[in-house]
């Protein structure tokens, strides 16, 4: 497994505009061309955080997945980062696009209940693990990552991303349970989340990370401000670590059963 460059873009987002979100985040990005292997925005990077997937929501083929394709392409780098889609109903459909444009998708799972999610979007069924550069990658989108149940290491992944929008006053939370999942899941852990303020009055501080197996930190900035920071996650450590402190083995085995 070869070690994979990955950048975190922590950066605030306008309300309901994608094209002035896609703007900036081209602008932001462009530094990384050739400099980095992923890329990975927060949830919903187009139009932040929305439950009126009517107004916003793109099909697979719109602009803002053609950009991430186009991005992808020119930076020669994957880009990951989730988005409203409508695709048979609305999804919270996180996306990993390669620079070949191949495009892996996973659909956000828990809906955050507190702001109603379930009932404007639909919660998705499979639990998916992406594969690039020889890293298996279980993506997951902000709710999710409160249930360890679904995050849980079945040997079947090497690095988890939880892109979000996750408010302030629960960013102890957020950081408490990146470096848990990591821990737990013996794996790298990428929590890539917004700053700013919604179109709701909400406040984000970011608080994007990148944890080891250890549960360290790797990749931290200060709360509120925008940041683009490249972290080098190395697989032979990985493995080493997985070897010489096989926890793994003496995990309970169950089956899980979605709807």
């Amino acid at each position: 497994m070869q070690n994979l460059r990955t950048s975190l873009v922590q950066t605030r987002l306008d309300w309901h505009k994608p094209s002035v979100n896609r703007e900036r985040l081209t602008e932001l990005m462009a530094p990384l061309a050739e400099q980095t292997d992923l890329i990975v925005l927060p949830e919903m990077f187009a139009t932040g955080f929305t439950m009126a997937p009517e107004e916003v929501a793109e099909p697979m083929s719109g602009p803002s997945v053609r950009w991430l394709q186009d991005q992808a392409r020119s930076l020669g780098a994957a880009i990951c980062g989730s988005l409203a889609i409508d695709d048979e109903g609305f999804r919270n459909r996180m996306l990993l696009v390669t620079p070949d444009g191949e495009i892996q998708h996973y659909d956000k799972r828990h809906l955050f209940r507190m702001a109603n999610e379930q009932n404007h979007y639909s919660a998705g069924t499979e639990r998916t693990v992406f594969e690039y550069k020889g890293w298996r990658i279980l993506p997951q989108v902000c709710y999710d990552l409160r249930f360890p149940v679904w995050c849980r290491n079945r040997d079947d992944y090497d690095l988890m991303i939880c892109v979000a929008n996750w408010p302030s006053p629960r960013r102890h939370a957020w950081r408490t349970l990146l470096q848990a999942r990591a821990i737990e899941n013996q794996c790298y852990v990428i929590g890539v989340n917004r700053i700013g303020e919604d179109g709701k009055g909400l406040e984000y501080s970011g608080d994007s990370l990148l944890v080891d197996f250890k549960g360290q930190a790797l990749l931290d900035g200060p709360p509120g401000e925008p940041f683009i920071k490249t972290g080098l996650l190395s697989g032979e450590a990985l493995q080493q670590f997985r070897q010489t402190f096989p926890a793994w083995q003496d995990a309970d085995h169950f089956d899980l059963m979605t709807d």
